[in-house]
């Protein structure tokens, strides 16, 4: 229903915030993330799911795109409901939380409040394989992050838009490194392709 709200940072805590768009305030639940992230701004853009249940109509705000784009597949999990999945998002960063679900780390994901190894468990069932055809690393890892090993992302990350696993595709390109670490994508593409 809204893809984003931009306006007025009226009121600010770390579960939720109040967004003065048009006159209008807008009641936001966010995560601590979020809230590390507009903190210090004086107006912020939020992007925004519209939840609906029998008792209420919420919305849940996120900082970045893909922050929202891992909520989504954090409630697609039966048993993850919206709370769970801010509390999640709220215990660990997009990337650690993206990291723990695509390396199968249970005990990671159970370290967080509410999460218990059964829970842990369906996350990884249900989304590792979903979330590995997408390029998550690049998607969720924040501007500030910048690979030293440019040749090698731009490599999976072609490699997985074309269907490949990731998993299977990092320990090709592994290998292939091994043996010269000087190939440009487009060499490590072509090699990779040869092995997978």
């Amino acid at each position: 229903m809204f893809a984003y709200i931009e306006g007025k940072v009226s009121e600010l805590t770390p579960t939720y915030v109040v967004i003065d768009c048009g006159g209008v305030g807008y009641l936001i639940h966010i995560s601590l993330h979020t809230y590390a992230a507009i903190k210090d701004l004086p107006q912020a853009k939020i992007f925004t799911h519209h939840l609906v249940r029998e008792d209420a109509h919420l919305l849940h705000g996120f900082s970045h795109e893909n922050e929202r784009k891992l909520f989504l597949h954090l409630i697609s999990v039966s048993g993850v409901g919206a709370n769970t999945a801010r509390v999640m998002q709220s215990s660990m960063s997009p990337e650690e939380l993206t990291d723990a679900i695509l390396s199968g780390n249970v005990n990671k994901l159970q370290s967080v409040k509410g999460i218990g190894a059964k829970t842990a468990q369906r996350v990884i069932v249900d989304l590792r394989d979903k979330m590995a055809k997408e390029d998550w690393e690049t998607a969720v890892l924040s501007n500030e992050k910048i690979s030293a090993n440019t040749a090698k992302d731009e490599a999976l990350s072609a490699l997985v838009m074309l269907g490949f696993n990731r998993a299977n595709v990092e320990k090709t390109l592994q290998s292939i490194l091994k043996i010269n670490s000087e190939l440009s994508s487009e060499l490590l593409i072509k090699e990779a392709l040869r092995m997978l």
